[in-house]
């Protein structure tokens, strides 16, 4: 597969609103697989990391990373910050990656692994399903002790940080994991996430989403009310008034301190 077979690929998974180039380094790397170039746009893969028609799909998967990087960087303006995957870095990914499976395109490189499909099945079992239960039957204990610090007159947050001494904010996730009855399938870090979700169909509608195999990433931006491919236009006007309202501010400010030297003098 030559370089432009797979940049075809990439635009066949979804297309982009800005051009890039796709480029073979030619090289092999011990430190990535491919990089990409947000000022020139280039999407560079070091294909000798690669086995020649063997590694074809491990290469499209390095490809589908460093084109999210692009449709990230597109979807800003063309400019990335300089924390690179973010959140909703992971959320255009993956949702590329469902898209390319979807299509065809690409095969999950976790899928057709016996070994890696049975130790998965054990993780979510025996640690992920069993920490969640335990957060939430904590939960529930602590609503038995709340209701005893009530009725002997005292603080029930003072009881937390001095008899049990854990964190408030873990006292108050296991317990409203307890009151929203979440479902310990999603592991205690999700749990802790949905949580925070005050409106019950939004947490409804996040709990069965990981249930279903979307990663937290997409998860928690959906929460938020945004999507993978926001348009550029909105976002830059958004940028655009952030910044008006940080200008106008430091105008002021500057006002403030001219006329607070002009008095000392």
């Amino acid at each position: 597969m030559n370089q432009d077979q797979v940049k075809e690929k990439l635009l066949a998974i979804q297309d982009a609103p800005m051009e890039f180039s796709l480029i073979y380094s030619g090289k092999k790397s011990g430190k990535v697989n491919g990089l990409y170039k947000p000022e020139t746009r280039e999407i560079i893969i070091h294909n000798r990391n690669f086995e020649a028609g063997a590694g074809d799909n491990l290469l499209l998967y390095t490809a589908i990373h460093e084109y999210a990087h692009h449709l990230h960087a597109c979807s800003r303006g063309g400019r990335l910050s300089v924390r690179a995957h973010t959140s909703e870095f992971w959320a255009i990914f993956h949702a590329l990656l469902e898209k390319a499976e979807a299509k065809k395109i690409y095969r999950d490189v976790f899928a057709g692994q016996p070994e890696l499909a049975e130790l998965t099945e054990t993780i979510r079992k025996k640690f992920l399903h069993e920490n969640g239960s335990l957060v939430k039957e904590m939960g529930k204990h602590l609503l038995k002790a709340h209701d005893l610090c009530a009725a002997i007159g005292v603080r029930f947050e003072d009881y937390v940080d001095r008899v049990l001494r854990i964190p408030r904010a873990a006292a108050n996730v296991a317990i409203r994991a307890f009151e929203y009855d979440l479902n310990p399938e999603v592991g205690a870090d999700n749990m802790r996430f949905l949580a925070g979700l005050r409106d019950g169909d939004a947490r409804k509608a996040a709990e069965t989403a990981l249930i279903k195999g979307k990663s937290p990433d997409t998860v928690k931006m959906a929460a938020r009310g945004k999507t993978a491919e926001e348009d550029p236009a909105l976002r830059l006007e958004k940028e655009k008034l952030r910044l008006e309202r940080t200008i106008e501010t430091l105008r002021k400010r500057l006002e403030e301190v001219k006329k607070e030297l002009a008095e000392n003098k």
